[in-house]
C-alpha cells in the first residue's frame, strides 16, 4: 500500500518546531562571547562524537583531497572542522542581536579591500564577488553592508519552511544586505544595472554535472557553476575574489583582489579557473574553516 503525504500535517509540525525553537535561537544570540563559544564546544560534543554528524562524508573528503596526510592528521583536521562547523552554526545566529559596532569588530575589512571597493564604488563601476564556503560568509556580508559604500546583494537559496526562510533573510538584511533568489539572479541583475552595487556569488557549491565546467579541484574532478563567469561576462562586471581569514576564534578579516578587470574578453572557463584556483589556495592555508561536510564531489565527471 503506498503512503500519502500529508503536507498538511507536515507543515503544521514544522510550524510548531520554529516556535519551539525561536526563543532558543534568540537566548543563544545574546550570551556573552565566552558563554557562547562554551554552548558552541558543548554542542561540538553531541554533533562530533555523539551523533556523528557526516563523520563518513567529512573524512572521505579530507582523505581524498590531502592523500598525504596520516590517518592522524586527517582525524586531527577532521575535529577541527567540526569546532570550526558549531562556531560557525552560532555565529550565524549571533546576527540575531549582534550590534553594528561588534560586527566591525568582529570580521574587519582589510585597509586593501576597503580601498578597492571604495574605488569601484566612487567610480560608479559594479562588480563581482566571488568566493568559497570559507571563514564566516554570513559575517562578511553584513559586516560588508556596515563597511563598504556600494549595496551588497547576496545569492541564496530560499529554504523550505517559509518560518525559518524569513529568520535567514532577515538575520542576512539586517544591516542592509540585499538578497537575491539563486534562479532570479540574472534578471535582477540587469534589472539593477543602474545602481553601483556588488553581488556575492558562493562559487563552491555543486552544480548538475551536465553542463557543468569541469576541473581538478583539491586532487579530485569537480564541476563548477558557470553562473559566475557568464553574469561576468555578460555584464562585463569586474570580478573580485574575496577570502575571509580566520584570525582567532570568533574574528575574521575580509581579504580581496581583482581576479579579472575585464571579463568579456576573458577565454571560455578562464574565470571559472581561475576563482577556483584562489579559492584552492586558501582552503591548503587553512583547510579546517572550509565546508567539508557538503557533499561536493558527488557526481563524476562522464
Amino acid at each position: 500500500m503506498r503512503l500519502k503525504f500529508n503536507f498538511k500535517y507536515f507543515y503544521t509540525m514544522s510550524t510548531l518546531l520554529y516556535y519551539c525553537f525561536l526563543p532558543i535561537l534568540y537566548l543563544i544570540s545574546i550570551l556573552p562571547f565566552p558563554i557562547f563559544y562554551l554552548v558552541s564546544d558543548g554542542i561540538c560534543f553531541l554533533l562530533y562524537t555523539i551523533f556523528g554528524y557526516r563523520k563518513k562524508v567529512v573524512y572521505e573528503n579530507l582523505k581524498k583531497s590531502f592523500p598525504n596526510k596520516s590517518h592522524l592528521e586527517l582525524k586531527q583536521l577532521e575535529k577541527q572542522f567540526y569546532h570550526y562547523l558549531c562556531d560557525l552554526f552560532l555565529e550565524t545566529l549571533k546576527t540575531l542581536t549582534i550590534s553594528k559596532e561588534e560586527a566591525v569588530k568582529r570580521c574587519k575589512f582589510s585597509a586593501h579591500t576597503t580601498q578597492l571597493l571604495n574605488e569601484f564604488a566612487d567610480k560608479k563601476q559594479s562588480c563581482i564577488l566571488v568566493m568559497g564556503h570559507y571563514g564566516n560568509w554570513e559575517w562578511a556580508g553584513n559586516s560588508f553592508s556596515l563597511q563598504c559604500k556600494q549595496q551588497l546583494y547576496v545569492i541564496y537559496h530560499p529554504l523550505t519552511n517559509k518560518h525559518f526562510d524569513k529568520l535567514m533573510y532577515d538575520m542576512r538584511t539586517r544591516f542592509g544586505t540585499k538578497l537575491y533568489a539563486m534562479k532570479d539572479t540574472m534578471r535582477e541583475m540587469i534589472r539593477n544595472r543602474n545602481e553601483v552595487n556588488a553581488t556575492a556569488f558562493i562559487a563552491d557549491q555543486t552544480p548538475s554535472p551536465e553542463g557543468a565546467y569541469w576541473t581538478t579541484f583539491m586532487n579530485q574532478d569537480t564541476p563548477v557553476f558557470w553562473g559566475t563567469e557568464k553574469i561576468a561576462q555578460k555584464l562585463n562586471y569586474p570580478v573580485v575574489y574575496v577570502t575571509i581569514k580566520r584570525l582567532k576564534r570568533g574574528f575574521y578579516e575580509v581579504d580581496s583582489e581583482i581576479l579579472v578587470a575585464d571579463p568579456k574578453n576573458t577565454k571560455e572557463g578562464e574565470i571559472s579557473e581561475l576563482h577556483t584556483r584562489k579559492l584552492e589556495k586558501d582552503i591548503l592555508a587553512q583547510p579546517e574553516i572550509w565546508l567539508w561536510s557538503h557533499r561536493r564531489w558527488k557526481h563524476k565527471r562522464n
